[in-house]
């Protein structure tokens, strides 16, 4: 579609290019923009254009379009609101969804923008006065409804609009009234006073008297008696009087009609959808009942979509339905989540979004467009945690725990089941995260006992642990830094997997040293990078990665054409952490012996384009209910801190992984019963994403919120140790005293801080300088644990051992450089050596690997150090002394290319 600038109201210049809400009304037949300072504020007699902008974490801004009609709106304001919001809608490239709104039946999505409530006014908007006139102060009364956004309706001031299944406002000149009746829930009492709090403001300026009044509460409080005196004295409410608003019955059936261009409603089917009855030239409705959606193809007029915005309203006027009838426009490629999900199987975009073609880029076109970005999100991951705390790692067997040596924590392998419990500083106090971690080819009765260990373990923390459900290939970031190093071999070791591989006739493919193995190498720094054996065949392998082929007794490095220097790095690093000894064979893509290829089973095609990761998808918010296994999710909308309500189950979906959080005052039975929502969400897949039911999923309970979390709020900590229920917060801040939450805990000191020396907590330090994790090790190696011994096990203070062989970067350095405990390492290092060696003195050309008049009788393993000071500096461009205080991978790498390694 498209439109003549001259065609588009000169009111629409510049729309768009602000984030936020932009607002415009019309005002004697002409659009107005309205003023920030009047947001909010909707009159009964106007109609109104509002356009939200948002940038989103990637691709190009979103446009929501929205127009309200007041209640007493005339019709050529009505008509002349929805003729601009399509003006809007071109004015933007075609790029916009657009909604109706109808005063008191607003969607939620509308509503989010206004928080805490919208009030209309009675009259029109004048651009002069922008307020409503009064003479004297008129006392209202409102009912509130809705859990995270309220509608806030006026209702005639008389006892006969009371009812015992909503809450109620009444406005005095000096004192604000809460009624909640004996049905509300905790909830919508608790937003309820949001509206007292933003009315006193609001109308009030901060000055009057709030009184809260329970239904059924007859004596012992004057505000009780004052409330009932508004209404000549107390009367009892009826039971059965309605409540104000009437509840939406579930959607029974849904019918599909292609619009044609008198607009007539064709009807072309019901219920069955399928995508392709979609074409690009054509308008569509589909009626749902409760909400109606018209589909505009890409390639239809202006002039056509205008008779199918028409079409649809007269339908619903012709139908009698009621004013809480959503109606909602859509453009090809812009569909809702809720449109898509009444069309069977709709496919998953395959179109790659703007993000993908460069983030600079993105960048441009968006300062081009007037928007202020300075720069687009790394797509490296930060670690929120410390990674400077305690790890322990168990490999589940059944009812048996075996807890892993330090040496052998970084060692999984994909036919098993492991338990991971992960100690970091927090803020005044030991937080825990514990996974399970499930290898692909690991058995049932494996993964059930592992989340069986795994909430003993959160037991034992006082149920204040984070836990996690995590399975092989899909794991988080945040897992592979609390590891920095991680190896995954095939294969396994429980006795499940044992019997089962014995019972199918399956060849026992558990990693050993003697086996062929291939391992492909990923991650982003030293301090997260991986290595996954893979099966030994060419299609495993990919041009945007690194692998290491072990064949016997030769190993093969085999560097990808579209792999990064930084990839080449993580490359050395893992052939040293994997085995030191081997003196690996480089190969670069296309240069390939032919044994290498033969070792694989013969060269064949194998993936050549470069891997594009996935855009980073914002995260949504849905508060959620399991009614007889039957899950009932409903989105929050422009979700802050404040939604977190502690009578609430809430599921976070950040695509790449979900959080289900538990309210204190939740009625979930248990740890395990909140993993079985969090699966049930994967399942019902409510955005149509197509999450894999492999997502992790984390549980998180109120108040022990790990920064990986609150990240994806404006955190305030203190609002996270409040006291009593949500309505009782609420009213206690609307009050001015705030109930917080006092230490329960004595003071705090992290026990690896006392137990572990600095020398031995140490890891690694990433490229960003941070520090990496502590590996703990037990007073005993290796223990098989049975469920009575797990509480006294998990509790036990261990003792950390430094995992890596190569020394780390002294922490307090402003410089990076070594601390002096680990140059005097490299430096006893370098004295043995040259006392060792010093007397023998060969010429490069006997040392290389190749050479044709080989030395005999030396240590292979330190060739370098056979020849003179001299010449050493001539081949290596600096000392034996510098050369030795290198990393052990640096040393390799600069030996291999000189054939000494």
């Amino acid at each position: 579609m498209s439109l003549h600038s001259k065609d588009i109201d000169s009111a629409f210049e510049g729309a768009g290019k602000k984030l936020g809400l932009e607002i415009w009304c019309i005002e004697n037949l002409q659009l107005v923009s309205v003023p920030k300072s009047s947001h909010g504020k909707f009159y009964t007699g106007s109609a109104y254009v509002i356009l939200n902008t948002a940038l989103l974490k990637s691709g190009p801004p979103q446009h929501d379009i929205h127009y309200w009609l007041g209640n007493d709106v005339n019709k050529e304001d009505s008509t002349s609101v929805s003729d601009k919001a399509l003006e809007l809608d071109a004015a933007l490239g075609s790029c916009t969804v657009q909604y109706r709104e109808v005063q008191g039946q607003e969607t939620e999505k509308f509503l989010s923008y206004f928080r805490p409530c919208i009030i209309p006014l009675d009259g029109k908007y004048s651009l002069r006065s922008g307020k409503s006139n009064g003479e004297t102060y008129k006392i209202s009364m409102l009912t509130c409804k809705g859990d995270h956004v309220v509608r806030v309706k006026e209702v005639p001031f008389s006892r006969s609009s009371l009812n015992h299944n909503d809450v109620f406002i009444v406005d005095t000149a000096s004192k604000i009234f809460l009624f909640s009746g004996c049905n509300s829930s905790i909830q919508e009492r608790a937003k309820a006073l949001e509206v007292v709090q933003y009315i006193k403001e609001d109308k009030h300026g901060g000055k009057c008297e709030v009184a809260t009044v329970e239904d059924g509460k007859f004596v012992g409080d004057s505000d009780v008696g004052e409330f009932w005196s508004l209404f000549g004295g107390y009367a009892p409410i009826p039971r059965d009087s309605p409540s104000a608003f009437q509840q939406q019955p579930d959607t029974p059936s849904t019918t599909f009609f292609w619009i044609n261009l008198q607009g007539k409603l064709c009807q072309i089917a019901a219920n069955s959808l399928n995508k392709d009855m979609l074409e690009k030239d054509k308008c569509y409705m589909l009626d749902c009942v409760n909400e109606v959606f018209v589909w505009m193809g890409r390639n239809t007029s202006i002039t056509e979509r205008r008779i199918s915005i028409s079409a649809s309203e007269d339908f619903l006027r012709n139908q009698g339905r009621t004013t809480g009838t959503h109606l909602t426009f859509l453009t090809e490629g812009l569909e809702t989540t809720v449109f898509r999900s009444y069309f069977d199987s709709w496919p998953q975009i395959a179109e790659p979004k703007l993000y993908d073609e460069g983030r600079e880029k993105v960048a441009a076109i968006f300062k081009q467009q007037g928007h202020d970005v300075k720069e687009l999100p790394e797509e490296d991951f930060e670690p929120y945690v410390n990674c400077r705390g305690i790890l322990k790692v168990w490999r589940v067997n059944g009812d048996e725990l075996s807890l892993l040596p330090a040496a052998e924590q970084m060692k999984f392998f994909s036919g098993d089941c492991f338990i991971v419990k992960y100690t970091y500083p927090g803020n005044g106090r030991d937080e825990n995260v514990i996974y399970a971690w499930f290898g692909h080819e690991s058995m049932t009765e494996d993964r059930a006992a592992a989340i069986s260990h795994m909430s003993a373990i959160v037991d034992s923390t006082r149920g204040e642990a984070v836990m996690a459900q995590v399975h092989q290939g899909m794991e988080p970031v945040q897992f592979f830094l609390i590891f920095q190093s991680l190896i995954v071999f095939k294969g396994g070791l429980s006795t499940q997997y044992k019997k089962f591989i014995v019972e199918e006739g399956i060849v026992d493919e558990t990693y050993d040293e003697k086996k062929m193995a291939l391992f492909r190498i990923q991650g982003t720094s030293p301090s997260n990078m991986q290595a996954f054996q893979v099966d030994q065949v060419s299609t495993c392998v990919n041009s945007s990665y690194c692998y290491i082929l072990q064949n016997g007794a030769s190993v093969f490095t085999w560097i990808g054409n579209l792999s990064s220097s930084r990839d080449h790095d993580l490359l050395d690093r893992m052939v040293e952490l994997i085995n030191p000894t081997w003196q690996p064979i480089s190969v670069r893509e296309g240069s390939e012996p032919e044994v290498f290829w033969n070792a694989l089973g013969g060269k064949s095609e194998y993936p050549r384009e470069k891997e594009i990761k996935g855009f980073i998808e914002d995260p949504h918010l849905f508060t959620c209910t399991l009614t007889e296994g039957k899950l009932q999710v409903k989105e929050i909308y422009n979700f802050t801190q404040d939604d977190l309500t502690t009578e609430d189950i809430l599921v976070l979906d950040c695509c790449r992984e979900i959080y289900v959080w538990i309210g204190c005052h939740s009625d979930l039975n248990s740890r395990q019963q909140a993993l079985n929502i969090g699966q049930k969400f994967l399942e019902t897949d409510i955005l149509v994403e197509g999450l894999s039911l492999e997502t992790p999923i984390y549980v998180v309970t109120e108040g022990h919120e790990p920064p990986f979390f609150t990240c994806f709020f404006a955190w305030d900590p203190l609002k996270a140790k409040m006291h009593g229920n949500s309505f009782e917060r609420k009213l206690a801040i609307l009050k001015g005293r705030p109930s917080i939450e006092a230490s329960v805990r004595n003071s705090w000191k992290p026990y690896f801080e006392e137990t572990t020396p600095d020398s031995l907590r140490s890891r690694s330090v990433s490229s960003n300088g941070l520090q990496g994790s502590g590996s703990p090790i037990p007073s005993i190696s290796s223990s098989k644990l049975n469920p009575a011994d797990r509480h006294r096990a998990f509790c036990e203070t261990p003792t950390a051992q430094r995992l890596f062989s190569e020394s780390t970067l002294d922490k307090d350095s402003p410089t990076g450089e070594p601390s002096s405990s680990s140059k005097s390492t490299k430096v006893i290092q370098f004295n043995e050596i040259e006392a060792g060696l010093s007397s023998l003195i060969y010429s490069y050309e006997q040392l290389r690997v190749d050479s044709r008049m080989p030395v005999i009788g030396i240590d292979v393993t330190k060739r370098e150090a056979y020849l003179s000071e001299e010449e050493f500096q001539e081949k290596f461009k600096m000392t034996k002394r510098a050369f030795y205080e290198l990393p052990k991978w640096k040393q390799n790498k600069f030996k291999m290319s000189l054939h000494l390694f």
